[in-house]
């Protein structure tokens, strides 16, 4: 391809985002994307590919029952299996690189009811719609010449596509963590507590590491091992506990509700909600999370989404994800 050709197709490339920004996608074509980006590895996850599963409990606030009546908030410990993972499809992806980390959690509620946490390790998303998530896919897609993506490609989804920018600024400024046990994880979504007298609070909430954000410096980036992330947790917790306090924020009827990549202001009232003790780490393969699809919509009572176009969309598109791998595709 020469010069005249390649700024045709940038040029073409920059059009069709916009075109695809305006219509529908289906959890099959972003999934679809995304093996073609990564590739495919049969009865594996499409994404967040490489992880390791948890086990624990998690005891609430009982304070927070002012707000919901999700038995999390009873104040008795509320059995948890977990897993952390590592964003995207590939299992050659390393452990630092600059992408986002997972912590999904289920809770196994009484009366054989479940709540799911679907979390990141960053404070927004990436798209403010399924459409532009898939343009993000397209855009990293490696070229089948230089097996890289196309830098003049991901400049023009950059520029056409502003709801991606928060994200990229804060993984530009923030180093990956050194450690799951030192990583903080985001609710990323705004969701609604629902109480007894059947008020509707907007929340948010972030599960903070007791002891503490720690991440590589620059020159630990240029030595750190490809893999170090599941071994590290795997001892941590068999060494002892690891815990996380859960961080509730309260927000305003004027705040952001549906689009994920926006920040709430950082005034807003935060509460203490409870508390996150892992007790065991474990690999995935043949493992308690192996099978669990992490579907952040699976939710018992006094909790609820909004109406957040990515939020909504991830069911579908991780139940697209499951029954592939599941079928050994």
């Amino acid at each position: 391809m020469n010069n005249i050709q390649k700024s045709v197709f940038v040029v073409l490339s920059v059009i069709s985002f916009g075109i695809f920004a305006e219509q529908t996608v289906t959890a099959d074509q972003v999934i679809g994307a995304m093996e073609k980006q990564f590739g495919v590895t049969a009865g594996q996850r499409r994404n967040h590919i490489n992880g390791v599963c948890l086990a624990g409990s998690f005891v609430g606030d009982k304070s927070i029952q002012a707000y919901s009546t999700s038995p999390l908030f009873s104040g008795k410990a509320i059995p948890v299996i977990g897993r952390f993972s590592l964003a995207g499809g590939s299992l050659k992806t390393p452990d630092t690189a600059r992408s986002s980390r997972g912590m999904a959690l289920a809770f196994e509620l009484p009366k054989r009811s479940t709540q799911h946490f679907t979390m990141l390790n960053v404070p927004v998303f990436g798209a403010a719609t399924p459409a532009s998530f898939y343009d993000a896919v397209l855009s990293n897609t490696p070229d089948p010449v230089t097996g890289k993506p196309d830098p003049e490609i991901q400049a023009a989804f950059r520029a056409s596509h502003p709801d991606a920018k928060a994200l990229a600024e804060f993984l530009a400024k923030n180093n990956p963590v050194v450690s799951y046990a030192n990583s903080d994880f985001y609710s990323i979504h705004t969701f609604k507590f629902i109480n007894k007298a059947n008020k509707t609070t907007l929340v948010k909430w972030r599960f903070v590491p007791q002891d503490g954000v720690k991440r590589l410096s620059d020159e630990e980036l240029k030595t750190a091992p490809a893999r170090f992330l599941n071994d590290d947790i795997m001892a941590k917790t068999k060494a002892g506990p690891v815990r996380w306090d859960m961080v509730l924020t309260i927000g305003d009827s004027s705040d952001e509700q549906v689009n994920p990549t926006v920040y709430w202001p950082e005034d807003r009232k935060q509460i203490n909600a409870g508390v996150l003790t892992l007790t065991s780490a474990s690999p995935q393969q043949g493992g308690v999370c192996e099978k669990i699809n992490f579907d952040p919509l699976v939710m018992a009572q006094g909790i609820a989404p909004t109406n957040d176009p990515i939020l909504q969309f991830r069911s579908p598109a991780y139940a697209d994800s499951f029954v592939k791998r599941f079928t050994g595709r």
